[in-house]
C-alpha cells in the first residue's frame, strides 16, 4: 500500500504545484501558498533566505505542507544559495518543473540569497480515487 501511495505522490506532486507551507512564527502557526516540487520524499522550493519563513525555519525547523487531499509534516533543510555546484542537479530539475515562471523577474540567481528549501516529510495523509494512503517517510 506504501508504494502505492508513493507512486501517487511522485505522479500528483512530481512537478510544478501550489502547495501551502506552514511554519512556526512564536506562538502561532504562519501559512504562505509556495511552489513545490516533490521528489524521494521531499518538497523542493525556491525561495529568499532573508524571508520570513526562513527566519522562522532557523527557529524551528519543523513545518506543514498540504495541497489538495495531502497535508503532511517534515523538517525543513536550508540547501544553500541555487547556483552552488553541490545544488546543480535539483536546480536543474527546478529550472524544468518551474520552467513556466522561473524566470518571470521574480528570482535574482545572482544573488547567494535565492536557495533551495527542502523538506523532508515524516510522514503525510494523502487521498486519491477513494484510497486513503498513510505514508511514513522515516
Amino acid at each position: 500500500m506504501k508504494e502505492e501511495g508513493l507512486k501517487v505522490m511522485e505522479e500528483r506532486f512530481g512537478k510544478d504545484n501550489v502547495i501551502v507551507l506552514g511554519t512556526i512564527d512564536g506562538e502561532y502557526p504562519a501559512v504562505r501558498q509556495v511552489n513545490g516540487y516533490y521528489e524521494d520524499g521531499a518538497f523542493y522550493i525556491i525561495t529568499y533566505a532573508l524571508s520570513n519563513k526562513m527566519k522562522q525555519i532557523g527557529v524551528n525547523p519543523n513545518v506543514s505542507v498540504c495541497a489538495e487531499w495531502f497535508s503532511g509534516k517534515g523538517k525543513a533543510v536550508n540547501m544553500g544559495y541555487f547556483g552552488k555546484e553541490e545544488n546543480r542537479e535539483m536546480a536543474e530539475k527546478l529550472r524544468k518543473a518551474f520552467a513556466s515562471w522561473i524566470d518571470n523577474g521574480h528570482n535574482n540567481f545572482d544573488d547567494e540569497n535565492t536557495i533551495i528549501l527542502k523538506i523532508d516529510l515524516l510522514d503525510c495523509v494523502l487521498f486519491s480515487h477513494g484510497t486513503r494512503y498513510e505514508i511514513n517517510f522515516r
